[in-house]
């Protein structure tokens, strides 16, 4: 695989376990995955993460919808570690893009995370505000695209092909729906994707013999059968 794997959660626990897994090379949380695992207090998390995790890429993510406070969110959290992304939306609430943001931080050496994009239009002008700056991610959501009956791929290797005069930007396929999309991300050369627990959980599958997976899926059905003491 020549795609890189970031875990995408916000549970201690879980995180510390892929944490010790070599395939697991990143990090990347939200507002959304925190407020599901019951964080209330957002900075003492993302520290005790970093305590624990000091060394490999973690996303955190502003949550103003006004661009001044994104900006003053954005300078807090950068400071909280070498590793650290600070992940900012394509656009606020009303659409307005964020770009001019996204350029004034990376001006500042701010590394970001760019998320939440579904449109070439998108990528072209975050790359543009990314040009010049540090490292930085731009997260492109395929599984959300896909949701919509678009393939996403076509979009994912243009969006590669606007990136590439910049080396330093890498491009993450986003909310991913399979295991397959691992395969397909590392076949078209994208950068990083974001997995969560039950697709990382099927990464033994690859490469499994279909003949052996198939016997494998019938006994499954027979032994489930006899477990619930179905009979006729």
């Amino acid at each position: 695989m020549r795609v890189k794997i970031f875990a995408d959660g916000a549970e201690k626990a879980p995180m510390l376990k892929l944490y010790a897994n070599p395939q697991i090379q990143g990090f990347t949380t939200n507002p959304t995955l925190m407020r599901k695992a019951g964080i209330t207090d957002y900075e003492a998390f993302a520290r005790d993460i970093l305590t624990a995790i000091p060394d490999r890429p973690i996303s955190f993510e502003v949550f103003a919808d006004e661009f001044d406070e994104m900006e003053r969110q954005a300078e807090r959290i950068a400071t909280w570690g070498e590793n650290v992304y600070v992940k900012i939306p394509v656009t606020n609430t009303r659409g307005e893009s964020a770009a001019p943001l996204v350029e004034r931080l990376a001006g500042r050496g701010v590394k970001q995370n760019v998320t939440a994009l579904m449109t070439l239009a998108q990528v072209r002008e975050i790359t543009a505000a990314l040009a010049h700056g540090p490292a930085a991610n731009i997260s492109v959501f395929a599984g959300r695209i896909a949701d919509t009956g678009v393939d996403p791929l076509p979009m994912m290797r243009e969006a590669l092909e606007i990136m590439r005069p910049y080396p330093q930007l890498e491009l993450i396929w986003a909310s991913p729906r399979e295991l397959l999309n691992i395969v397909q991300a590392s076949e078209i050369g994208c950068h990083i994707i974001t997995v969560t627990s039950d697709i990382l959980n099927k990464l033994p599958l690859i490469g499994k013999d279909l003949g052996e997976y198939s016997l494998d899926t019938v006994k499954m059905f027979r032994n489930d059968a006899l477990a619930s003491g179905f009979g006729l």
